[in-house]
C-alpha cells in the first residue's frame, strides 16, 4: 500500500453499495413494497460520465425496489446486485468473473454490512458520515456524506489520476473577462 493518490490510478473497476453512499440513508417504504430514495444529480453524472469512458462499475447492494434497478440502469451501470444479504460472496464474483486483481478494485460502503468487502479491497473509500469502523477501515473519507457527492468525489479523483476526466473538454480554455 502506498500513497493513496497515486494508487487510485491503478483503479479497474468501481463497486458501490447505495443506502447511506448515493442516498443519505433515508428511505420511504411505498405502498407496493417499492422505496423512493433522493439520489444525488452530481453523483449520477459522475457515473454515466464513467460509464461512457469505458470504467466498470458494480452496484452490492441490500437494497432492493423497481426503482433502485431503474435508477442504475439509466446512468449505464449494467451489473447491478439488489437485495443482496451476503455481499462478500457477490464482491468475489465480481473479481473472479472480470478477472479483477483485488488491489485495484475502489469499494464505497457506509456501513457494517460493507466492511468485509472494505477488507478485501485495496481500495476502501467512504463518505463522511460512514460509521466508525468503515472510516477505520478506508484509506480514503471523503469529505461529503452519503446523497451528497461522494460518489462524484471519489470518481472525479480517479479519473483525474488518471487523465480521464472531462476529456471532452481539453482544449477549451475560458475566456476571462
Amino acid at each position: 500500500m502506498g500513497n493513496f493518490k497515486e494508487d487510485i490510478a491503478r483503479t479497474e473497476a468501481f463497486v458501490f453499495d447505495v443506502d447511506g453512499v448515493f442516498t443519505d440513508g433515508n428511505i420511504m417504504p411505498l405502498a407496493d413494497g417499492d422505496f423512493l430514495r433522493a439520489y444525488n444529480a452530481k453523483d449520477g453524472y459522475a457515473v454515466s460520465y464513467a460509464v461512457r469512458q469505458g470504467y466498470k462499475i458494480f452496484i452490492v447492494t441490500g437494497g432492493r425496489g423497481d426503482i433502485l434497478y431503474k435508477r442504475f440502469s439509466y446512468l449505464g451501470v449494467t451489473e447491478l446486485h439488489v437485495n443482496v444479504s451476503d455481499k462478500i460472496a457477490v464482491l468475489s464474483g465480481i473479481m473472479e468473473r472480470h478477472s479483477l486483481d483485488p488491489e485495484n478494485v475502489l469499494f464505497m460502503g457506509d456501513d457494517i454490512p460493507d466492511l468485509e468487502c472494505m477488507q478485501a479491497v485495496g481500495l476502501p473509500v467512504c463518505p463522511a458520515d460512514a460509521s466508525c469502523e468503515i472510516i477505520e477501515a478506508s484509506r480514503y473519507v471523503s469529505e461529503f456524506p452519503g446523497g451528497h457527492g461522494c460518489v462524484r468525489d471519489i470518481i472525479e479523483q480517479v479519473l483525474r489520476a488518471q487523465g480521464n476526466w472531462a476529456r471532452h473538454l481539453k482544449g477549451i480554455h475560458a475566456v476571462s473577462a
